[in-house]
Parts: structure tokens; C-alpha cells; sequence
């Protein structure tokens, strides 16, 4: 069985196929691989999408075991059983790479995953035929079919992924009571109505909806303008306050509670990135941002209608921990006390280290860390849009991803769900990637990125509960986390970043271990019980 030891478990995967042919399964769609000069995606359309599906493992030491490569494998699947004992290494074992799970020593709890509706993400589904829309969020939000998301970020008003800046209460100026923001807008009215519909068709009514705002009606700010250098008029402290709790309400009452809201989109990009961002923001300093938490948005949101409504702060770039959370205690003295959780976004993250998070969490016991935004093509040497197949940008999700579960991160969300071919629409042509792009020129295709799939190896197999394990890798190409879920199931998810092959060995003290075969740049999500 080329080369491979049945009774131990042990199978191969060779660049692009899997060749322990006694377990390999196929319970669901497969890929319709098309194939770009810079890589490979999947194509949905309106009769066809792929799908994950897979039989969870129910004996004890079974596993399934799915994966996916830079050279073409989507969601492959293979089961088979632990070795009761260690698979004994052999003298020519020298590159065996031996991955350690110790499910004595355990870390965080991570909530789950997902991905941004965007005023972007509703115009592009709405042009799509319906049953290309139904797959698209079935292949997002299904927890039997797709990779199971649980979170969903909602912008509050306008971003830079609309096709027009706005907010609510607009007109009149000057309007500290907010008179004129009684109902929903007709652009979220959409959303609300699509949302609704991604619910009933995925059965997945769990969705946890996450708010943020980037910027107030333009008569609440310093500037008079949707962007540049900015503050909040300190006459509008409870004004902005009172829009937030509104717009919870509004939602609430149109069947869509939220479970979180963040203190506001991006705050630095009012202050010193109003050089080079020219959309929608506010700017804030940390100290202003206390006092407006402790003395206006706190209080007001726990004293409403919605006071479950959970409170991230910050929003903003990793270099922002744990500093900025200090100096809004000193804005405020209770600042932080509000606070159920700290946001921060990826795209700095090649330049401020990973210990951060561990220190913030250190500093704020009890309150979730979570990445909140992510995207490429958003640097000034990037391609600023959607490089169809690109197994790199794929590779820097997962790895940024497995860096951020390594150090105290809770949860982990995406930015826009689906953008067109351009990466848009976004009236600051701030155009980006997007795990999904959408054909909108002939409304019936739609194009799974390998970014869709190495998120998949997470999302769908790290259930929210999970507990992180200790696990250890002998190489530094083959970078892994591990975590137990609420179901007593253990996942592991590595990656080979290397450009070659490798031998890897997963043991577990309490079932055993199996030998893989993996190929040059692939992920791969191990499940057993």
C-alpha cells in the first residue's frame, strides 16, 4: 500500500493525492478545480457547489483527517484509526517531523470564526441568481455542508465598502437628540432581509452578530467630513452614545439582535492615518476614548433595552496592545470595566509581535481577545485586488491565523464575505481580497480562494468551546495548534509551509499515534476522539 502500514494507521499523502487508498472517503461535493495563472479556484454556480461533509469519528482512536494543498487538493478526506502505541521510529526517521499534543496543559476557549457583512457583500449577493446566493451562504454558515462560521461583523452605518458614504440622522444638523434616526435605513433593511434569509437557508440561527461604527453623521465631528483628522465634539459624547443603543434597538426590533458592538472602527485612522486612509473614520485617542466608554457608552448601553449587547474595545491594530486599554483607564477610571472584550485587526501584524496579545491577556483576565478584521491587497507594494488562486495569500491567512490562536486570541473574523471581480465595490477604491469573489458580470459564478479553504480547516473543526491544548512541533515548517472541543473530540490543525514534502508523526499520549505523508505547502485538519 505504498509503503504504508495498515495496522498502524499510517497513511500517505503525495503532492496533490492522497494514497492510503483503504480509508480515503468522499462524502461531499467535490471541487470544479479551474485553474489561473496563479493558481487554482473553485467554481460555484447557480446548480453546482462544492461542499465539506464528513463523517465525525465515534470510536475511540478513529479520525478523520481533511486537507488541502497549494498544488489542488480542496477538503480531501481520509479516516482511520490511531496506533495503540507510539509508531515506533526507524533509523532513517532523521526528517520524521513529531507533533506532540499534551492534553494536560490547556489554554484558552475560542469562540469560533466569521466573516464581515459589508454594504458591499449585500449589493454583490443581491445580484446574484438565488441559488448561487443560497450555496455561498450555506458554504459559509452550514455547520453540516460549509466550514460553519458562527460570528458575522456588521458595519453600523457606512464604511468604505459601500458604495457611498452615510450614517444615520444625517439631517437635520446639529440634532443631539437624534431625531430623525426612528427607523432603519433602506440599505440595512436589505441586509437584514438577506441575513434573515442566510439563516433559515443555513439552520444556523446561533450566528452571533458583532456591531462596529466608523464613522457619526458628519455634523458630530471636529472636521465637518466623512474622513481626514478628526475628534468627536464633546457636545455629541452622549449623542454618539445614544446612536449606538439605537441602532441596536432599531435591529432588535427588526429580528436581529446583536451579541457585540466595538467602541468604533479603527480609531488611529482619525489621528495619524488620515495621511494615507481617505474613508469613512473617527478619530480618537485612548484617553478621549475613556471617558466617552466609562462616562457615556457604558452607561447608556447598560441601562437599555439592550444591555446584553457585549462590549469590545479598541478595534484597531495589534501595535494598540495593551497600551491603549491603560490610557483609557485614565481617560476614565472605569473605562475598561465596561469592556467584555478587546478587538484588534491583523494588518500590522508582520511588525508588532505576537506577545502582545499574551501580555494583554495577562493584563485583562476575562476578557476576550479577538481579531476582528483581515484582508490583503491593502499594502502600498500589494496588488490591490483579488489574485484568483493564490495559494500565497492563502498561506498568509493560515499562518497569521495559527500565530494568533498560539497567543491567547478567543476569536478570529474575516472582512467582506463575497466582493466582486475588482475587489469592491468600495467608493474609496480601497479594493482588497476576499475568500469569495463573485462573477458579477454574468451573475452565475462565483470563485471559492484557497484563503476560503485554509479558514475552513479552522472554522469547521474548531467548534466554539474549544479548549487549546499544548501542542509542540519538532519543525519550524510544520507549525500546529490543537484544541479539545465541548464534544470531547480533539482537532489538530498543522500546516507544511515547506516547498517539500514531509513526514509527520501525531502523537497523543492518551490514543497513540499516526504517521503522514504531507505535501509541500498544504493544511491540514486532524479530527479523532
Amino acid at each position: 500500500m505504498s509503503g504504508c502500514v495498515k495496522q498502524l494507521a499510517i497513511f500517505c499523502v503525495a503532492v496533490g493525492v492522497l494514497q492510503a487508498i483503504a480509508g480515503v472517503t468522499a462524502t461531499g461535493l467535490p471541487c470544479a478545480l479551474r485553474r489561473y495563472p496563479s493558481g487554482s479556484v473553485c467554481v460555484c454556480n447557480v446548480t453546482y457547489c462544492d461542499t465539506l461533509e464528513f463523517v465525525e469519528p465515534t470510536a475511540s482512536g478513529s479520525f478523520v483527517l481533511v486537507s488541502s494543498s497549494s498544488a489542488g487538493l480542496r477538503f480531501a478526506t481520509t479516516e482511520g484509526n490511531f496506533s495503540a502505541s507510539s509508531v515506533r521510529r526507524r533509523p532513517t526517521d532523521d526528517e520524521l517531523t513529531v507533533i506532540t499534543i499534551d492534553s494536560q496543559s490547556q489554554f484558552q476557549t475560542v469562540q469560533g470564526f466569521g466573516g464581515a457583512f459589508t454594504g458591499a457583500v449585500s449589493y454583490n449577493l443581491a445580484k446574484l441568481r438565488a441559488p448561487l446566493r443560497e450555496s455561498l451562504y450555506k458554504a459559509y454558515y452550514s455547520r453540516t455542508v460549509g466550514i460553519g462560521y458562527s460570528f458575522m461583523r456588521v458595519p453600523i452605518g457606512g464604511c468604505d465598502f459601500d458604495l457611498a458614504p452615510w450614517a444615520y440622522n444625517e439631517q437635520p444638523i446639529n440634532d443631539g437628540a437624534l431625531s430623525n434616526f426612528t427607523t432603519l435605513d433602506d440599505r440595512d433593511m436589505v441586509k437584514v432581509s438577506q441575513i434573515q434569509e442566510l439563516i433559515r437557508i443555513t439552520g444556523n440561527p446561533d450566528i452571533r452578530l458583532i456591531g462596529a461604527a466608523w464613522s457619526p453623521p458628519r455634523w458630530m465631528k471636529t472636521n465637518n467630513d466623512w474622513t481626514g483628522a478628526s475628534r468627536l465634539k464633546p457636545e455629541y459624547y452622549q449623542a454618539w452614545a445614544d446612536y449606538h443603543v439605537r441602532y441596536l434597538e432599531l435591529m432588535k426590533a427588526a429580528g436581529l439582535g446583536f451579541w457585540a458592538i466595538s467602541t468604533g472602527n479603527e480609531p488611529l485612522n482619525g489621528v495619524i492615518g488620515f495621511l494615507f486612509i481617505h474613508f469613512m473614520s473617527l478619530g480618537w485617542t485612548a484617553q478621549e476614548q475613556g471617558r466617552w466608554v466609562g462616562q457615556f457608552l457604558g452607561p447608556a448601553l447598560k441601562r437599555s433595552s439592550v444591555a446584553e449587547v457585549k462590549l469590545f474595545g479598541c478595534d484597531d491594530q495589534r501595535y494598540t496592545f495593551p497600551w491603549w486599554f491603560a490610557l483609557m483607564d485614565q481617560g476614565h477610571p472605569n473605562a475598561t470595566s465596561y469592556l467584555d472584550g478587546l478587538a484588534v485587526h491583523w494588518y500590522w501584524d508582520g511588525v508588532a509581535p505576537a506577545a502582545l496579545l499574551d501580555q494583554t491577556a495577562r493584563n485583562y483576565p476575562g476578557k476576550w481577545i479577538f481579531n476582528t478584521e483581515a484582508s490583503l491587497g491593502d499594502k502600498p507594494l500589494q496588488q490591490h485586488r483579488p489574485i484568483l488562486g493564490s495559494w500565497d495569500r492563502a498561506e498568509s491567512y493560515i499562518l497569521y491565523i495559527l500565530q494568533d490562536l498560539q497567543h491567547s486570541v478567543n476569536g478570529w473574523i474575516d472582512w467582506n464575505l463575497v466582493l466582486d471581480e475588482r475587489g469592491g465595490p468600495n467608493y474609496a477604491k480601497n479594493y482588497v481580497e476576499s475568500a469569495v469573489i463573485a462573477n458579477i458580470t454574468s451573475k452565475e459564478e462565483a470563485y471559492k480562494q484557497p484563503i476560503y479553504y485554509g479558514l475552513g480547516h479552522f472554522s469547521r473543526f474548531i467548534q466554539p468551546g474549544s479548549i487549546r491544548l499544548a501542542a509542540q512541533s519538532t519543525n519550524g515548517n510544520v507549525q500546529v495548534v490543537a484544541f479539545e472541543r465541548p464534544d470531547k473530540r480533539t482537532t489538530v490543525v498543522l500546516y507544511n509551509k515547506a516547498n517539500t514534502p514531509q513526514t509527520v508523526q501525531v502523537e497523543d499520549k492518551r490514543r497513540g499515534a499516526i504517521r503522514l505523508r504531507v505535501p509541500a505547502k498544504s493544511i491540514h485538519s486532524l479530527l479523532y476522539i
